[in-house]
């Protein structure tokens, strides 16, 4: 019975990877049971029993994303102080080392939040969606909030402002890196956010880390 239970579980894993593949390189919309099947050589009727439905296994493919992306991006910073020079890593990790998954996040986010046809997604599915994107802004606000206490930017920063700016160069980051195929986007992006940086820097910094 355990055995059986295993196998189930990496079936389910295989599957759920299968379609972070085809998310990271299609969009999250070109998932489907049928693209799953046929890329890990199974029945649809074997990727079904193990998901229950498309909605279920976009769910599961959006939490694989979130671990993914916070072991990539967000977990390591944690060993930097906090404030400014967590930020600061964060931003570097996420354009340097969360390209395709930042891409991935691009496809699903930006796509499917605002998709007016309530057919298209559900509601449960889009809820799911704004929420994790939301978490993530919230995460990034509190880091802003520590640099802001810690004196490295002025005191009358709004965290939620700077946070939106920060989403802004990215978007702008993946059009180049994606469509526009810019071999500079990096250069490009890193350049704009010490610009951005600067117009929030304390001009008297004497508490560090």
């Amino acid at each position: 019975m355990a055995r059986r239970r295993d196998k189930s579980e990496q079936t389910l894993a295989a599957i759920v990877a299968a379609g972070m593949d085809i998310a990271v390189h299609k969009g999250l919309q070109s998932v489907t049971l049928n693209a799953i099947a046929q890329k890990l050589d199974i029945s649809k009727s074997g990727v079904f029993v193990r998901v229950g439905s498309l909605e279920a296994l976009q769910v599961l493919i959006l939490d694989e994303y979130e671990r993914i992306f916070a072991l990539t991006v967000f977990m390591p910073t944690l060993s930097e102080p906090a404030g400014l020079p967590r930020l600061n890593a964060i931003v570097h990790r996420w354009v340097h080392h969360g390209n395709e998954l930042t891409a991935l996040i691009a496809s699903h986010y930006a796509v499917n939040t605002f998709d007016d046809d309530p057919d298209a997604h559900p509601d449960a599915l889009r809820t799911r969606l704004v929420n994790g994107m939301m978490a993530w802004r919230q995460t990034l606000e509190r880091t802003v909030q520590q640099a802001i206490e810690r004196g490295h930017l002025r005191a009358d920063s709004d965290p939620e402002q700077m946070v939106f700016e920060v989403f802004s160069l990215l978007s702008g980051f993946l059009y180049d890196a994606h469509v526009k195929r810019d071999p500079k986007c990096f250069e490009r992006v890193m350049s704009a956010y010490g610009r951005l940086l600067s117009t929030y820097r304390a001009f008297d910094q004497n508490t560090k880390g």
